[in-house]
């Protein structure tokens, strides 16, 4: 009723409020109720809506912007058109930025705001003055409240995050081309780019880190668990601090954090990363065996990545021992029938994995697979 009659101006007019902050949050409330579908998303869209929230999250204390950011993500989640619309607008920089506001303070100081939000030649609906102000003003703000709403605001910026770069390409090369502090005008130094070791990617994945370890809630570890196995090609050979956490979460009681936790460990120790013999020698030494073989007991999707992931440490590292102990290559041999049945690829997979694990125990030392550059 509200989008027929003609409704959403008025609210994004009032979402332009600085001063009246009830007005602000009325609005983004109403909104976030309005767009549960793609065609009223992407009403709120075809306004000009995109433009003002994106505004509003620069300016608004931060009650506000954990309103407006799950207004975002739930835009993105329901329109293709809105996820890009958003993009366009530079939402993905000020939402890392606040994901790792926390850990990023120094480098802040030391490098100028501008590099946070000067907006590309796309678009943009700041001046840079008036965003840097802006910005220095609610970062005093937000080291006074609560740490529950901080992390509340963190937990809804890596949703939208997520919501984003969801089945989107371009969005999802710019999440992990951000670096938060990228002048865009004068070249930076090769040292300065966007690395797992750099400041602003450690405060990302830090954080990422901390929700999968600490939260106790599956809708928070979920997201996060997906968004580390998605960024699982940047990390280097010797990243433990992340393989770890991810190991753990095979043991977890809810089996869609399992099953999540599972998918993430694969795209690591997957051929089409450069490094997967590497990252799956480092989940068999954080013990990730043994919690996968009991995965094999678990729902028909738990079991299909279990199985996966299980023959991608056959293939790339059959001849550790715990593979062994674990009779990895019974159960493969004995997976459920009905399930590699449905899948022609997993079928594939665990005939080769079962073949590299053969050779191993015959004492032949099959050829190295050739990884994929990602």
């Amino acid at each position: 009723m509200i989008a027929e009659e003609g409704g959403i101006p008025p609210l994004l007019k009032l979402l332009k409020e600085e001063s009246n902050f009830e007005a602000q949050i009325a609005a983004t409330v109403t909104l976030f109720n309005l767009v549960n579908n793609e065609d009223r998303a992407r009403l709120v869209t075809s306004e000009i809506g995109v433009p003002v929230i994106v505004q509003c999250l620069h300016k608004a204390p931060i009650w506000v912007q954990v309103l407006v950011v799950k207004l975002i993500a739930r835009m993105a989640e329901n329109d293709e058109v809105s996820q890009e619309a958003f993009a366009r607008e530079n939402v993905i920089r000020p939402l890392v930025t606040l994901l790792s506001f926390d850990m990023a303070d120094n480098l802040y100081e030391r490098r100028s705001i501008h590099s946070v939000f000067k907006m590309n030649k796309i678009g943009s609906m700041t001046s840079l003055s008036s965003a840097t102000t802006t910005w220095s003003i609610n970062r005093k703000e937000r080291e006074n409240e609560p740490s529950e709403l901080k992390r509340e605001l963190k937990t809804c910026c890596a949703r939208a995050l997520w919501m984003l770069s969801r089945g989107n390409l371009a969005n999802s090369k710019l999440l992990t081309e951000t670096k938060g502090l990228q002048p865009q005008r004068n070249r930076i130094p090769s040292s300065d780019a966007f690395r797992t070791n750099s400041p602003a990617a450690k405060a990302v994945v830090y954080r990422l880190l901390r929700l999968i370890q600490e939260s106790k809630i599956a809708g928070i570890k979920i997201p996060a668990i997906k968004s580390i196995g998605s960024l699982a090609r940047t990390f280097p050979a010797r990243e433990t601090r992340v393989i770890g956490p991810l190991v753990k979460q095979l043991s977890h009681q809810n089996p869609d954090v399992v099953t999540e936790a599972a998918i993430a460990l694969g795209k690591f120790a997957s051929p089409d990363n450069f490094l997967c013999t590497e990252h799956s020698k480092t989940i068999i030494e954080f013990d990730g065996v043994i919690p996968l073989m009991r995965l094999l007991r678990g729902n028909e999707r738990t079991q299909h990545h279990a199985l996966v992931l299980l023959c991608y440490l056959a293939m790339h590292a059959g001849n550790n021992e715990a593979l062994m102990q674990a009779r990895v290559l019974t159960a493969l041999a004995g997976a459920d029938k009905s399930i590699v049945g449905q899948h022609s690829q997993l079928r594939q997979l665990i005939m080769e994995a079962i073949h590299q694990l053969n050779m191993y125990h015959a004492g032949v030392i099959p050829s190295q697979r050739v990884s994929h550059s990602p």
